[in-house]
């Protein structure tokens, strides 16, 4: 079986789970607005995929952030139980041991978006800069910087377009689909842990590199 084939399964597999993710809905509207970006980001995927335009470690990189997002999508992220789960598994309490006033699974997934984006941002920037320019190799301290530009610029437009979608709801909707929890500085600690997260891949890259040179 190809590369090419294990993709596609994957992909089907994570596309099954979505809709999975979607019975016996518990925030339906919201839920569904939520999968835009899920499916959005499947097809793009399943292009980058038939065109050889990501590796392994960066479809694997992706693939992770997209199961994230549809754990957060079903509990619109403010609701997502994983304090529940963990004293389930050690009996004690993420909220309590660290008091914790709000749910911060929505903080988990935007450092995810940096420390997974990252690395599909630069195989993407350096595939194409390799077709573009076929004698002259992209530098890597210049792609990795790049990559992270253009993570922090997409998170940054999602949290314009998701302010701009939720001045479309009720109040309660708007609440529900934004998922601020009454911190109205929200969107700058996303965009942060986006930004801390896509320094952390780019540091566990030089690190893996300096050990493989070793």
């Amino acid at each position: 079986m190809s590369l090419f084939d294990r993709q596609k399964i994957v992909l089907l597999a994570t596309f099954l789970l979505m809709v999975l993710s979607l019975r016996n809905a518990l925030y339906p509207a919201e839920q569904w607005l939520q999968h835009t970006p899920t499916v959005l980001m499947l097809l793009g995927l399943l292009w980058s995929t038939g065109n050889s335009r990501l590796s392994p470690i960066a479809f694997s990189c992706a693939i992770s952030f997209i199961a994230l997002h549809i754990i957060g999508a079903r509990w619109i992220y403010s609701n997502v139980p994983y304090d529940a789960w963990w004293e389930s598994l050690t009996g004690s309490s993420l909220s309590k041991q660290f008091d914790w006033q709000r749910n911060h699974y929505d903080r988990l997934v935007h450092f995810a978006s940096g420390c997974f984006g990252v690395p599909v941002a630069f195989d993407w920037l350096k595939q194409t800069w390799d077709a573009s320019h076929p004698k002259v190799s992209l530098p890597k301290r210049w792609g990795w910087f790049l990559s992270l530009c253009v993570v922090m610029a997409v998170g940054a437009a999602y949290e314009v377009l998701e302010w701009q979608i939720a001045m479309l709801f009720s109040p309660d909707q708007a609440e529900a689909y934004n998922g601020q929890q009454g911190d109205l500085w929200d969107a700058q600690k996303d965009l942060c842990l986006a930004g801390i997260g896509g320094l952390a891949a780019i540091g566990i890259h030089w690190i893996w590199s300096e050990m493989r040179r070793d």
